[in-house]
């Protein structure tokens, strides 16, 4: 059965989630490292692992074939891959077998230009067409995973 973890600490996208989910009476597990509040849902659960990394290793080691994350975490995207589920981040962006290795590869580098001083910053904020097109990306993914199952 399909279920949506949210890697949620610092996800913007977190009430789009709710909605979509709800839509489509999907489960949905919110895993952070202090507790958040929640829609009143029973298909909403709040998972609440604290220390460095605990939050990223408790999801990787549950979520699954047929089963979304959503995180803006590559390298934490990189382990759900590898366990057959797909990852959206947050501007919608479906990170799967075949994206995710440069994904990583990209992350690296702009790691490394920023530790050397070539590039500052972190990615652009969230957009209106950011959130619309992690929306769609939601749904589109939602729907090919029901399909496949059926």
């Amino acid at each position: 059965m399909l279920v949506i973890y949210i890697d949620a600490d610092a996800c913007p996208v977190k009430d789009e989630v709710y909605r979509v989910a709800t839509r489509y009476a999907v489960r949905v597990i919110v895993v952070a490292n202090a507790p958040l509040r929640i829609p009143t849902d029973p298909l909403v659960e709040l998972v609440v692992r604290t220390g460095f990394g605990a939050a990223d290793d408790w999801i990787a080691s549950v979520a699954g074939p047929g089963d979304v994350t959503i995180t803006a975490d590559v390298p934490l995207a990189a382990r759900c891959v590898a366990t057959g589920g797909v990852v959206i981040d947050p501007k919608g962006r479906l990170l799967d077998a075949a994206t995710v290795g440069e994904a990583l590869a990209v992350r690296d580098l702009m790691e490394d230009l920023r530790q050397s001083g070539t590039v500052g910053g972190g990615p652009a904020p969230m957009t209106g067409k950011d959130r619309s097109r992690f929306l769609s990306r939601l749904d589109e993914t939602i729907n090919a995973i029901r399909r496949a199952n059926s």
